[in-house]
């Protein structure tokens, strides 16, 4: 399943961070990525806000992706961008729009896509790999 495209380009040159994580190394890296991100421009409410939607790809990928993932943050040209990817089974349909407030899952992803300026996913069986930007100033 292809949600919104995956960009053919390489990774930005400028890698910040490129790291394999389980569950135990989940909060250092949210740590690691919210002082590189701020390093590299973002600042205030929109750093909040990818580092919200960073750890939520982090933890999908713990729960969801077979326990173990890789996280790739790099600088592209006014952008911060980051790629989730782990080895689980997948994820089904993705729904559009906000789940019913009800429903127990769904949540992440839509937080994810609400609080980033892009958000791609590709998803099959071998594996799924999420990437996000968020827009710099200047």
């Amino acid at each position: 399943m292809i949600r919104g495209r995956l960009p053919s380009e390489d990774i930005g040159t400028e890698v910040l961070i490129s790291e394999t994580f389980d569950r135990s190394q989940v909060a250092a890296l949210r740590h690691a990525v919210a002082a590189r991100a701020g390093a590299a421009g973002l600042t205030g409410d929109r750093l909040d806000d990818f580092v919200v939607a960073v750890n939520e790809l982090l933890t999908n990928a713990v729960r969801h992706g077979g326990g173990t993932g890789h996280l790739t943050l790099w600088c592209e040209p006014r952008a911060i961008t980051c790629e989730v990817a782990d080895h689980g089974a997948g994820v089904g349909r993705l729904r559009d729009g906000k789940p019913a407030p009800d429903e127990p899952g769904g949540w992440g992803l839509y937080l994810v896509r609400e609080l980033t300026d892009t958000f791609a996913i590709k998803s099959g069986p071998e594996g799924t790999a999420v990437r996000i930007s968020s827009r710099t100033p200047g």
